[in-house]
């Protein structure tokens, strides 16, 4: 199988050096890395001479969906797997994904557990995000419980559903899982194979009000959700958001 690493990265050099590290340790190597600048203005043009072997392309900055559909369209594998600049890949990452692809060939995207890391301490996963792994539309419906770094996808997939929407600013990934999981299964492999970093200075800002993006997400997807029973799931949810975003004084 042949595998493209996409990494989006925005000002963030050091990190993403280590991230690249991190990929060239898997003991599945993937054909290609390619690395979309999204109009750094630190050290990060030097990041090909770091890693001659590299595919880098810098662009004007215009977010994280704009930068890994740019990867997606020059990937020449054809399966993708993402990772976030701030973010590692345990060394079997890529192997044990392969693997449970060969065993599920009808299965086209899996994703892992994580570890979280917040200032150089581990630590506990809320609740709401842990994966479970039997229904990764319900799972995902209140909250994005999988990280893009998780990620392995057959690019058929985004072929049949879209790529990621360059309108939102963020949920991009939760939008994007939803629009996947809507019509396909996907599969959880049940470890810990990426390491999540938090508090370092180049994390990218919290959105305090990340429903309001959930609700234009959920609204797309009663548009082309074709089961009456997710269907269903999808209004009750947006319904429950938007009484919420009433109740603090929120437009939707």
């Amino acid at each position: 199988m042949n595998i493209s690493v996409i990494i989006p990265t925005y000002n963030r050099y050091k990190l993403l050096k280590r991230a690249i590290q991190s990929i060239l340790l898997q003991t599945y190597l993937p054909k290609e890395i390619i690395v979309i600048d999204d109009g750094s203005t630190d050290a990060t043009c030097n990041i090909q001479k770091d890693f001659p072997n590299i595919i880098y392309l810098y662009q004007k900055n215009r977010g994280v969906s704009a930068a890994r559909n740019r990867g997606i369209e020059i990937a020449q594998s054809d399966w993708i797997a993402f990772l976030d600049s701030d973010d590692e890949f345990y060394p079997q990452k890529l192997q044990k994904q392969v693997d449970f692809h060969k065993e599920n060939p009808d299965i086209l995207m899996s994703y892992t557990q994580e570890q979280w890391v917040r200032n150089g301490v581990v630590v506990k996963i809320p609740k709401k995000y842990r994966k479970i792994g039997k229904d990764a539309f319900i799972e995902n419906l209140s909250y994005c419980n999988i990280a893009p770094s998780s990620v392995m996808l057959h690019k058929s997939l985004l072929e049949t559903v879209g790529l990621f929407d360059e309108h939102l600013e963020v949920c991009e990934d939760y939008d994007l899982w939803l629009r996947i999981t809507c019509k396909h299964k996907i599969g959880l492999i049940n470890e810990k194979l990426i390491r999540k970093y938090a508090g370092h200075d180049a994390q990218l800002g919290f959105r305090k009000n990340m429903d309001v993006y959930r609700i234009k997400a959920l609204k797309k997807l009663l548009l082309t959700c074709k089961s009456e029973e997710k269907r269903l799931l999808i209004q009750n949810e947006l319904a429950g958001k938007i009484v919420e975003q009433q109740k603090k004084g929120m437009k939707t």
